[in-house]
């Protein structure tokens, strides 16, 4: 035993010693490149009884031992659950605050409680009201834009009518060209830019904005992105449709607008040039429906003076 302990020694000095070359080391990683198939083919062999010997290890624990893997796995998943909802909520709250300080809004935070309580109103119900500061008529918003507008306000409840029911309008505009017109919500549910006139710049993919006109909405606010955009040769103005930017399905924060800024209500000049675009697209409308008074009126002496010639002959040939 003496004589291995010195002979073992006396090898691992020699193999700290020598280089990397070494005989000694040479030795070792033949041994290894041998054996190392042998150790494969017995970890292969010996996986199907490692898992032999852990099911029947299971099946030999106690009902307590069961019970408490049960307790945690069920705490652990429990905790996993919350963990991610609190990222989530995270995520939004972050979003909510980004657009508040994007576009410098005067706002409250409240949370969606509720939705329509029937098939023929876009409503939903946050959990503030006028304990709170609020009051009818205040814009709501989600991280995407504009969602809609309080309608109701109870002490601790409010009903917020969403931008596409069909009663529903704001004051709106394309971002690019600046051509303004209302925004409201159809019967189903869609969007539809109004009383855009048929000489602005409008095309598929525009954003729509809010265009601050009325004081109500601030001004620059996304409502949604234009899909498509028709006219017909004799129309005054465009008929859009549009897509909202914003959607309650996914989000249960909003903000609230309590007031406005003064850089965020229309100027007089974006009111005057809304009204000269309205007067010109009326302009245009009543020149449409007096071209067209003409013409039934030519029509009608046409048919007149054949009704009198038809009537001359035949007194001619009686």
């Amino acid at each position: 035993m003496i004589v291995l302990c010195v002979l073992s020694v006396l090898l691992l000095t020699f193999y700290i010693r020598e280089g990397d070359t070494g005989p000694i080391h040479a030795v070792r990683s033949g041994v290894v490149t041998v054996t190392s198939p042998l150790k494969m083919a017995g970890s292969v062999i010996a996986s199907p009884f490692n898992a032999l010997g852990n099911i029947f290890s299971n099946l030999t624990a106690s009902q307590e031992t069961l019970s408490d893997l049960r307790d945690q796995n069920a705490e652990l998943t429990a905790k996993v659950a919350e963990l991610s909802e609190a990222q989530e909520t995270a995520t939004r709250l972050e979003a909510l605050v980004g657009l508040q300080s994007t576009y410098n809004l005067q706002s409250t935070a409240a949370r969606i409680i509720g939705g329509s309580s029937d098939a023929w109103t876009q409503t939903v119900t946050i959990d503030k009201g006028s304990a709170d500061g609020f009051t009818v008529g205040m814009p709501v918003c989600n991280a995407y834009g504009v969602i809609g507008q309080i309608t109701e306000c109870a002490l601790n409840v409010s009903t917020v009518l969403l931008i596409n029911d069909e009663t529903s309008g704001v004051a709106a505009m394309i971002q690019s060209s600046r051509a303004q017109g209302m925004l409201r919500g159809q019967p189903d549910g869609s969007l539809r830019l109004e009383y855009v006139p048929a000489e602005a710049e409008v095309k598929v993919g525009d954003i729509v904005i809010t265009s601050g006109i009325g004081g109500v909405f601030p001004k620059g606010l996304p409502l949604g992105t234009v899909t498509s955009v028709e006219k017909s040769d004799n129309d005054v103005y465009y008929t859009i449709s549009v897509r909202t930017q914003s959607s309650t399905e996914n989000n249960e924060e909003v903000l609230v607008i309590t007031s406005l800024n003064a850089d965020q209500v229309a100027t007089d000049e974006d009111v005057a040039q809304a009204n000269d675009a309205a007067t010109a697209a009326a302009s245009d409308g009543d020149s449409g429906e007096s071209d067209n008074a003409a013409g039934d009126s030519d029509g009608s002496g046409q048919d007149s003076t054949a009704d009198e010639n038809d009537s001359g002959t035949d007194d001619s040939e009686a």
